[in-house]
């Protein structure tokens, strides 16, 4: 399989690829471009270094997303209108700019796109970070809506819905490394949080996309979000504690 990765923060970038190096995959079939999606340069750059590396583009996978915390600390609605503009350019415009700039290529290629959601899009409140969980249900209705578009050229649209997995996604709200041990640790001990007792990790969620990225294992699946939680969207407990308070306790 060959790869483009991408990334806005160097540093981590290259942790990714060598762990993809280690893992086998050779580096003729690697691409790794420090972008940012949220800009139409970063994007073009991003389609241009992959079509100059390997001609042809098979799979998007919209995977750049964040809950962008307000610099005051606020929550809510407290939260500015400027928070608002800035989470859905990340968690929903750059979905929509990419799959707008990749599209002519995966009609070439009948090619497969995979919207990375999650279970804050639900249609369940998310009080603390209400406009991280607005872009997400806006991106599943965007998964369905582009899906039939696009199946008529031969591209699937699917998405998959993570819960909780431990990522650096409590970093980039401005929160140490330990914050994201502290969260897993108390939502994974609490069965009406996760039921299955146990955060998930990065590579639950590879293996769901490799998944729908492959046609002969998910040929008949279009336009459906995978959801990835441990069971939380089953009972939602999580929702009587606070993200915050837990933190910052």
């Amino acid at each position: 399989m060959e790869d483009t990765n991408r990334g806005r923060n160097a540093e981590r970038l290259e942790e990714t690829r060598q762990l993809i190096l280690k893992s086998g995959v050779s580096e003729s079939h690697l691409n790794s471009v420090v972008t940012d999606v949220t800009t139409s340069g970063g994007q073009d750059l991003l389609v241009k270094s992959t079509l100059d590396k390997f001609g042809k583009i098979h799979i998007l996978v919209n995977n750049a997303g964040a809950g962008i915390p307000d610099a005051t600390g606020a929550t809510g609605t407290d939260q500015s209108i400027d928070v608002y503009h800035k989470t859905l350019q990340l968690n929903l415009q750059a979905v929509i700019e990419m799959t707008k700039k990749v599209k002519p290529h995966l009609m070439e290629t009948k090619g497969e796109i995979i919207n990375i959601s999650s279970v804050a899009g639900q249609p369940r409140a998310q009080p603390d970070f209400m406009y991280y969980a607005i872009a997400k249900a806006a991106l599943d209705q965007y998964t369905r809506s582009t899906a039939i578009d696009l199946i008529q050229y031969g591209i699937r649209v699917n998405s998959v819905s993570p819960g909780l997995v431990a990522t650096g996604f409590v970093n980039a709200m401005g929160m140490p490394d330990a914050a994201t041990q502290k969260l897993c640790d108390f939502m994974s001990s609490h069965k009406e949080c996760i039921p299955a007792l146990v955060a998930g990790q990065p590579e639950d969620i590879a293996n769901i996309i490799l998944f729908l990225a492959d046609r002969k294992l998910s040929s008949y699946i279009i336009g459906q979000s995978i959801i990835a939680d441990g069971g939380s969207t089953l009972v939602m407990g999580m929702q009587a504690h606070s993200f915050l308070d837990i933190l910052k306790s």
